[in-house]
């Protein structure tokens, strides 16, 4: 599996943006898929030259990169640098993965404004007694056991986990 440590603030930027990681979700979905910037506008709904300044920004970031091999005509094939992608600890502890974080919450919340009425949006929370560095096992290790688990005829589902000391309430 590639993995990809992101230890550079410039790459958390880059994540900063829901385009950007629905961008990277789909080049990194399947194998090693490869699509230009115009059938990234075409499968995510959006403008061909609005999406270009995000995928530039994911390229300078090392985050995607142009694809070996020939072209299609003037459009040049995208692909992801890796299948996952982990945030180094020096950077989550010095607050940079603020813009990743404000990303994925900004996604969770679309996905239940758009599924839950239909049922097909789950959420699970536990508090549990575990030290970080367990916790971070325990999440590593099932998202292992998902991808193994991955059927190609089943559709899409986006799994997204925490884990971080009880907010104080007031």
């Amino acid at each position: 599996m590639q993995e990809l440590v992101l230890d550079k603030p410039e790459q958390l930027k880059a994540l900063g943006h829901p385009l950007r990681v629905r961008v990277l979700e789909m080049l990194g979905q399947e194998g090693d898929w490869q699509l230009t910037n115009r059938e990234l506008a075409q499968r995510l709904g959006v403008d061909p030259g609005h999406l270009h300044f995000h995928v530039r920004m994911l390229v300078r970031a090392g985050l995607i990169e142009l694809a070996k091999g020939e072209g299609r005509g003037r459009e040049k094939p995208y692909r992801s640098v890796a299948k996952v992608f982990r945030v180094a600890p020096e950077l989550l502890a010095a607050g940079g993965a603020k813009d990743l974080q404000a990303a994925m919450i900004d996604q969770v919340q679309r996905a239940h404004a758009l599924y839950s009425a239909d049922g097909v949006f789950r959420s699970a929370q536990l508090e549990v007694k575990l030290t970080l560095e367990r916790a971070l096992e325990l999440m590593a290790a099932f998202l292992s056991a998902a991808r193994d688990l991955e059927d190609e005829e089943a559709d899409k589902i986006v799994l997204t986990m925490f884990a971080h000391p009880p907010a104080q309430q007031d």
